[in-house]
């Protein structure tokens, strides 16, 4: 890997990338303005491994040279009714000195890539009303489906 700053790079995080783990967290507590969620309860290292060894699980990031730029997480998800999968997106964020750099757009490349070839179906995100960018990011990408989210807890 360079040090040129122009060049992203994209890569999934595997075992020992804790470092990398780490600036993700970082990033999206900053991103999200979250840090009570991304920095007050970090996984361990033992937890941390067992994510990463999951190919369930994928988390990527963007580097621009050797710093962080962005990173997503998302899940696969293998459905009962067809022998297929879908992707969930859970989070998406790109660092504020490295947006509109088609940062965003690399990473779910990086992720398509992935699902085309664990016979995904579909990958799918949902954006928070008000949150402008993300929805004009997701429209140029796909097709906008308008549904409700709840959370239940599990008691």
């Amino acid at each position: 890997m360079t040090d040129n700053p122009d060049k992203i790079t994209t890569s999934r995080l595997r075992k020992g990338d804790d470092p990398q783990f780490e600036a993700m967290l970082d990033l999206f507590a900053t991103a999200f303005d979250d840090a009570e969620s991304y920095s007050t309860a970090r996984p361990s290292p033992a937890w941390r491994e067992r994510f990463l060894a999951q190919d369930t699980n994928i988390a990527l990031v963007a580097l621009s040279g050797t710093e962080l730029a962005g990173a997503l997480v998302a899940y696969e998800l293998p459905k009962f009714e067809q022998e297929r999968r879908e992707f969930y997106i859970y989070d998406l964020a790109v660092a504020a000195p490295h947006r509109r750099r088609g940062i965003a757009t690399a990473l779910i490349s990086a992720l398509k890539s992935i699902a085309k070839a664990r016979g995904g179906w579909v990958i799918y995100v949902q954006a928070d009303h008000g949150d402008d960018a993300a929805i004009a990011l997701y429209t140029s990408l796909g097709t906008r489906e308008d549904v409700a989210h709840f959370d239940i807890a599990p008691d």
